[in-house]
């Protein structure tokens, strides 16, 4: 490559949002291969709603309100945000379009060979409809409030992402008032999905969208007006809480008072019917303030993520991907004593192939164990009725010093984690909320407990979340060790977090937003001047996102150097790969499985002398500037052959659910070769640890 080639130029770098909503398409793919069971098939579709829902609720959202401000500043690619704002639109009206072609095409008519049926009202018998008029007027009708529209009944506030239904009348009611509109909106109370019972159903399993059964029988919530059409809508809002986290007293009171506006927070995105007339729409988008390029129409349910509800309510397991028991690690097999094992020897967990219950009884023993001195943990998202906030509270009335740093800011998390606090603050822990203007996204869980003479310190450090659900289906990496450089690390760590201390200095552990990114970029840097001088040099790194500019710069500069680099990123990269005397060393890929991918894993060569580490942290501005995270190295020679074999060495070699990153920004599926045999790298995990 040229000297003269400037590494920053706009032109080397995707925008952030087009590549996390590029990720959806990958998604989708899963809902659309025939090979998955078809249970599957429909959970990929309702989370790529569920995602599109989150991008639009957040990315847009503040994208919009910059445009608006004339505050948004380009990023790394130059993009402006109107050009941002359109080509999100035209990729999202191709995501959405082939949302519901697969619904329409592909997974309903495979649902209904295995009898799972969604019925439109056209479909039904006059046995079903009779059934679900009865329906309607018991169970449904009874809890709404139409509203008709006219300057005594103005527009209705609408709640974020409810279903709604715009009915247009004809006619004049009781007190002479002449019906043109009015709007039905389906009470949160209301099930979204209605099964018909087996006497009227005619498959095993017959659902009808509550938006069918609104519009079917609109006619008797307007006794005495002609309904002339219905036309279902939902519109989502920006879900961003914005906290002055320094002018204000109270982090969990401020937060308390915003989510209870976030749902009528402004609009960003208007879903309606693909039926539903521009007379309609143009009502619509004037009282929601939209505009044209914020109507999506759906060419079926517009709150298509409830067909997922299905998903356990059915009981057919040879619909769903084969059922398996994470595997106990070996060294917890037996009947023994946690701090035994940990005093001798690291244990690594690759969940969810190895069952998180050991982190769950580590907790449990240290809770009773009268030795346990303290105990201090973080967490980001534990999920509800957590059996680990159980055995904090315990541990809490058992006598022991407890300490939780609890992230009030985990997005879509907030009001979940402010009742967690307040469970523990009456339990008599000390609740920390963590450091103002930095999100506390480091996983970790510290014992202090008195062995012999002296005290030791017990860890556990994770990729992930303290969330027993999440340890089903996503992919991370857990170390448990009592290495005393670790445990002083960590310790440290905590006083930062909970107390006004200064700059602190760690043996082995990288900081964010201290040393974590100055680390990763001398790390490169170190590997470039190995190639330089003729010695191997290569960069392997599992991430969910990449977009931090500097770094893929400094990986750019590596590539020009001679390091080989693998880069295996779930999420959003803009980094460009393959582009001649830029990143011609570069390939990334992107694996979409049965398991979520969320392990973060950090491989230098170092000529000969790897340095491999499990991190908290994706190679992203927020987390490497303004999050607390944590990436540790795992120093047992062991460990750490199995960790690159398992998460790095492992996935290189699948051909059958990676898709490869163009230098233009679009992804293709790897398939087999001439003559290569399949390779999933979630498969072979599942054949190592179950079998």
């Amino acid at each position: 490559m040229s000297e003269y080639v400037d590494l920053g130029a706009p032109e080397l770098y995707l925008n952030r949002e087009l590549a996390a909503l590029e990720f959806n398409f990958r998604v989708l793919a899963q809902a659309r291969d025939a090979t998955i069971p078809v249970l599957e098939r429909l959970r990929y579709l309702t989370i790529v709603s569920n995602n599109l829902d989150e991008f639009f609720e957040v990315r847009v959202a503040v994208l919009k309100h910059h445009h608006a401000l004339s505050s948004a500043a380009p990023g790394p690619d130059g993009m402006p945000s109107a050009e941002i704002l359109a080509r999100i639109r035209e990729r999202t009206l191709e995501l959405v379009a082939d949302i519901y072609t697969t619904w329409q095409d592909e997974l309903g008519p495979a649902l209904a060979v295995e009898g799972i049926r969604f019925l439109t009202h056209s479909q039904w018998t006059e046995k079903q409809r009779r059934w679900l008029q009865g329906y309607f007027q018991n169970e449904i009708m009874p809890v709404l409030s139409p509203l008709g529209l006219d300057p005594a009944h103005p527009f209705p506030r609408i709640l974020n992402k409810t279903l709604n239904v715009a009915v247009v009348l004809q006619g004049r009611d009781a007190f002479g008032r002449e019906g043109h509109m009015a709007l039905v909106r389906a009470p949160r109370s209301l099930p979204r999905l209605v099964r018909l019972p087996a006497e009227v159903a005619g498959a095993d399993f017959d659902f009808v969208f509550l938006a069918e059964v609104l519009q079917a029988f609109a006619v008797e919530m307007f006794a005495g007006f002609n309904v002339c059409a219905s036309y279902q809508f939902r519109v989502t809002r920006n879900s961003e809480l914005v906290v002055e986290e320094a002018e204000v007293e109270n982090l969990a009171r401020a937060l308390s008072e915003e989510l209870a506006g976030r749902g009528y927070a402004r609009p960003v995105r208007l879903e309606v019917g693909a039926d539903c007339p521009r007379s309609i729409t143009d009502m619509l988008m004037a009282n929601f303030q939209l505009e044209d390029q914020d109507i999506y129409r759906c060419d079926g349910p517009v709150n298509i993520i409830r067909a997922g509800i299905v998903y356990d309510q059915i009981d057919r397991p040879e619909l769903k991907f084969p059922r398996f028991t994470p595997r106990l690690s070996p060294v917890f097999e037996k009947e023994v004593n946690e701090f035994d094992v940990l005093s001798t020897r690291d244990v690594l967990l690759h969940h969810p192939y190895e069952s998180f219950a050991s982190v769950v009884e580590l907790l449990r023993r240290a809770s009773q164990d009268p030795n346990v001195l303290a105990i201090k943990q973080t967490l980001y998202r534990a999920g509800k009725d957590s059996p680990l906030v159980d055995l904090l509270v315990d541990a809490a009335r058992n006598g022991k010093d407890v300490t939780v740093v609890v992230e009030l800011r985990a997005r879509f998390d907030e009001e979940a984690n402010i009742g967690l606090a307040n469970r523990l603050q009456e339990a008599g822990v000390q609740v920390v909320y963590g450091v103002v203007g930095y999100k506390t996204h480091a996983k970790m869980l510290l014992i202090v407990r008195r062995d012999g003479d002296g005290l030791r310190r017990y860890v556990h450090l994770s990729t992930g979340n303290y969330h027993q659900g999440t340890s089903r289906g996503y992919t991370d990496i857990g170390l448990m060790t009592s290495n005393q450089e670790i445990g002083e690390d960590i310790h440290k760590v905590f006083q930062q977090l909970s107390g006004l201390g200064p700059m602190i200095q760690l043996k082995r552990l990288l900081h964010s937003p201290f040393t974590l990114y100055s680390s990763v970029m001398g790390k490169i840097e170190r590997e470039i001047e190995h190639a330089k001088a003729g010695r191997p040099a290569r960069i392997v790194a599992k991430l969910n996102a990449l977009n931090e500019a500097h770094v893929i710069e400094a990986l750019y500069r590596a590539s020009n150097a001679g390091v080989d680099i693998e880069l295996i990123v779930r999420g959003a990269c803009t980094l460009r790969p393959g582009l001649p005397g830029v990143s011609e060393r570069i390939r990334v890929r992107s694996i979409i499985g049965r398991f979520l991918e969320h392990s973060r894993i950090y491989w230098f060569g170092n000529d000969g002398n790897p340095e491999i580490y499990c991190a908290s942290a994706d190679w992203m501005e927020r987390n490497l500037m303004r999050r607390i995270e944590i990436a540790t190295p795992i120093l047992d020679p062991a460990l750490a052959t199995r960790v690159y074999e398992e998460t790095l060495e492992n996935y290189l070699r699948d051909n059958t659910q990676a898709w490869m990153l163009g230098d233009d920004g679009r992804y293709i599926r790897r398939v087999p070769g001439k003559g290569q045999e399949p390779y999933s790298a979630q498969q072979a995990l599942l054949a190592k640890y179950i079998n």
